[in-house]
């Protein structure tokens, strides 16, 4: 009976591990994917309300888009390296370095046509050092890394905007700071499935701040009283999270996954529409 628990055991723990660790594992080619979906939401987010206030497609915004998106896919390759540091693992360091070094060469070759763009650069490479130094401390979950992380994506809506205009204006970073304020909520709702994380406390006191810097950022003439006013929609969420906590906290993510996806779409959408003239300009 003991020999058959242990047995039993040992088979659940072999198959909890990762693929690359079975005896038919990848390839050094096969190409490897973020598997948080989340993050390729926002990446979206950030682009589409930067091209938006932009009011412009050209060239250049089509390969920011490009270098924030190959960014975005070296992160997880990257940091599954530094996380197994004591084996090396040919494909995860392929992949970060072809999707880095395309996302570099792609961030220098915009900023030689736009310098503006060479301090976001600076702001991107930063954030990737503060994330690879939380994975090394084994504190990547961290509240406070996850929100530098929300916000080094949203760096995406500065950088099409300044590739696109060539320049970065007031009105583009307020829109930077309500988008990392909006998605970085995300870090306080989805934390309530947690049992060390489950209090409601540090959610509110979040977004009590967050909108009292929505209210300064208007007040400056950063953002547009529609575009301040669309930040409604994570009140919103966070009400709904509140009021059924139970059934956030319980029900298979899957639920969750849709249940925050719809809110990042319809804030995207409203932000977009917020900032977009009655009539856009022809394509260039």
């Amino acid at each position: 009976m003991v020999t058959a628990q242990v047995s039993l055991k040992t088979l659940s723990t072999v198959s909890a591990l990762p693929l690359d660790n079975s005896p038919s594992k990848k390839r050094w080619y096969q190409p490897t994917f973020s598997p948080e979906h989340g993050v390729l939401l926002v990446l979206l987010g950030a682009v589409l309300t930067g091209a938006s206030l932009a009011q412009a497609w050209t060239g250049d915004t089509s390969l920011a888009c490009l270098a924030g998106f190959l960014g975005l896919q070296s992160e997880h390759p990257l940091v599954v390296q530094i996380k197994r540091r004591r084996q090396w693992r040919p494909r995860y360091l392929f992949w970060a370095g072809l999707y880095g070094g395309s996302a570099l060469a792609l961030a220098l070759y915009l900023s030689f046509q736009h310098p503006i763009l060479f301090w976001i650069c600076g702001a991107a490479v930063l954030a990737l050092a503060i994330d690879v130094l939380s994975v090394v401390r084994r504190n990547q979950k961290a509240v406070v890394n996850e929100i530098v992380m929300f916000s080094a994506i949203c760096l995406s809506t500065l950088f099409v905007f300044g590739a696109t205009t060539g320049t970065i204006t007031p009105q583009a970073v307020g829109l930077w700071i309500l988008n990392s304020l909006f998605f970085s909520g995300a870090v306080f709702s989805v934390k309530l499935r947690k049992v060390k994380t489950s209090s409601l406390q540090a959610g509110f006191i979040y977004h009590g701040c967050a909108i009292a810097l929505v209210i300064g950022l208007y007040a400056l003439g950063w953002l547009s009283s529609l575009t301040a006013l669309v930040f409604a929609i994570a009140l919103i969420k966070i009400a709904i999270v509140t009021y059924w906590r139970n059934w956030y906290r319980t029900c298979r993510f899957e639920h969750i996954a849709r249940f925050e996806t719809y809110f990042a779409l319809i804030y995207t959408a409203l932000v977009s529409l917020t900032v977009l003239p009655p009539k856009l300009p022809p394509v260039a």
